[in-house]
């Protein structure tokens, strides 16, 4: 009898363990894809769990992967700088614009040139514009750099200026945060880059005589730009938290933090 009590009295214990450490766990949100949104999801994140203690995650993946990993039911929320294909609705998803974006054509500070128009910029990225003196720069070799397939930030330029396969890129990378440390460490290159991650270290070029601002975006002046994508499956609800956090992040309250973080909210 009292060995079956001791059992009885270890299996309430273990039992206790496991509610209490269940009682701990805190609620999450996974978002994944775009690196270009971390500031504005990192801020919009911070904000949410300051209000709800609902911890939000970002895996800064690319756009591409963030689309994946929805379909793949790898997070909650994925994060794309682009629209979604056709193929990619086709197969399930849909999409929530969030924020529109302007992409930067970003050079170096030294750099004595200061505007292009679109049609330059493509002819630079194609390779039929080689030296920065043939558009008023200094006698030099222009070095192409971009971003890996898979970018929204690249499919977005590349469908902007009709470059798509076209570029003759001298680096591609994978992050905004690279092509910015790359271009501000380069005197020759030229680069593009989401306007809301763009530093001091680098000098962003108007466009047409336009600069990238968020009135200039938002009123269609400055025409490279692109959309900031919420991707999720249709027809598949989202946990309570997700939706939380999905209903919160597109609501007019959090406009003020989106602006704050350099990009135009959609709503």
């Amino acid at each position: 009898m009292k060995k079956i009590i001791s059992i009885l009295t270890l299996v309430l214990l273990i039992v206790g363990v496991f509610t209490a450490c269940g009682g701990n766990n805190k609620e999450t949100v996974a978002t994944d894809g775009s690196t270009s949104m971390n500031k504005v999801i990192g801020a919009l994140g911070e904000m949410f769990q300051e209000d709800t203690g609902i911890t939000v995650t970002y895996n800064a993946t690319g756009s591409g992967a963030g689309i994946q990993a929805v379909q793949e039911g790898r997070c909650d929320i994925g994060l794309a700088s682009r629209n979604l294909k056709d193929v990619e609705k086709a197969n399930g998803l849909e999409e929530t614009i969030l924020a529109y974006d302007g992409i930067a054509i970003i050079v170096n500070p030294a750099n004595p040139v200061n505007d292009l128009d679109v049609e330059t910029i493509a002819k630079i990225y194609t390779g039929e514009i080689k030296n920065w003196k043939e558009i008023g720069g200094n006698d030099a070799e222009i070095v192409l750099i971009g971003r890996e397939a898979g970018s929204g930030t690249r499919d977005g330029f590349e469908s902007i200026t009709d470059t798509e396969d076209k570029c003759a890129y001298r680096q591609e990378l994978t992050s905004t945060g690279d092509v910015i440390t790359t271009v501000a460490s380069n005197p020759n290159a030229i680069g593009y880059a989401s306007l809301a991650s763009v530093k001091d270290t680098v000098k962003v070029l108007t466009v047409d005589g336009v600069k990238p601002s968020e009135e200039t975006i938002k009123n269609g002046s400055y025409v490279v730009q692109r959309p900031f994508v919420l991707v999720t499956k249709k027809d598949v609800a989202l946990s309570e938290s997700a939706q939380k956090f999905f209903d919160y992040i597109t609501s007019e309250a959090a406009n003020e933090i989106i602006v704050a973080a350099g990009v135009v909210p959609a709503n």
